[in-house]
């Protein structure tokens, strides 16, 4: 009795010779636009980055194949579930967001670092605190966009805008995969506004974390 094989779904090994692969150059820029969506929402990064690459849209290093695993994948998705809405309420998102200070610009270097494995040692580090500084960057203005909004007695503006923070950290993802050039010139445009109201950038971290503190004292 012949056997009849569906070929309509492509098996994990034809995904991965199908996906997209990058060139170093095509590497760094996929990483500038990566570390800026990690500076905004880390957990909505690396769960694009690990679907992408587990549906086989994507062929990341090998030294990234971790973020494909279904553990990671789980956790993030939880984890982003958990931001998501608790970016929304307004004492609980200061101090959620000046925890996650120490986590979005470590877990962007962390990515940066294992991504460049197979480049020289110099390069790797180079990109590594490239990628933690473009996420404190965008961790930074987002920040102080947030210190705009919040004090505004309506709560829908601060809802648009945590709600198109997310957007623009899964489309900015999901971008990079396909255009990475064209992603990190966006990114560039972002850093460079973002660098230019560096001071009041600074400002809204500082009382990002008086503000936390003060919630958390209540």
């Amino acid at each position: 009795m012949r056997r009849t094989v569906c070929t309509a779904w492509p098996s994990m090994h034809e995904r991965v010779l199908q996906a997209v692969k990058f060139s170093p150059d095509e590497l760094i820029a996929l990483l500038v636009a990566v570390s800026f969506a990690a500076g905004l929402n880390v957990y909505a990064t690396v769960l694009a980055l690990g679907v992408l690459t587990r549906v086989g849209m994507i062929a990341l290093p090998a030294s990234l194949h971790i973020l494909s695993s279904w553990y990671v994948i789980g956790i993030s998705a939880v984890l982003f579930a958990v931001e998501f809405f608790g970016d929304k309420i307004p004492a609980f998102d200061l101090v959620w967001n000046a925890l996650h200070t120490f986590i979005r610009i470590p877990v962007a270097a962390l990515i940066a670092y294992h991504a460049t494995a197979t480049l020289s040692p110099w390069e790797q580090a180079a990109a590594t605190v490239a990628g933690g500084a473009i996420a404190l960057a965008a961790h930074g203005g987002k920040t102080a966009a947030r210190a705009a909004v919040t004090p505004s007695p309506e709560p829908f503006s601060n809802t648009a805008l945590s709600l198109g923070e997310d957007g623009l950290a899964v489309f900015l993802t999901w971008f990079a995969t396909k255009h990475p050039y064209w992603a990190a010139s966006i990114v560039a445009a972002f850093l460079v506004a973002i660098v230019v109201l560096i001071r009041w950038v600074i400002r809204s971290l500082r009382s990002l974390f008086v503000s936390a503190e003060e919630a958390l004292a209540k």
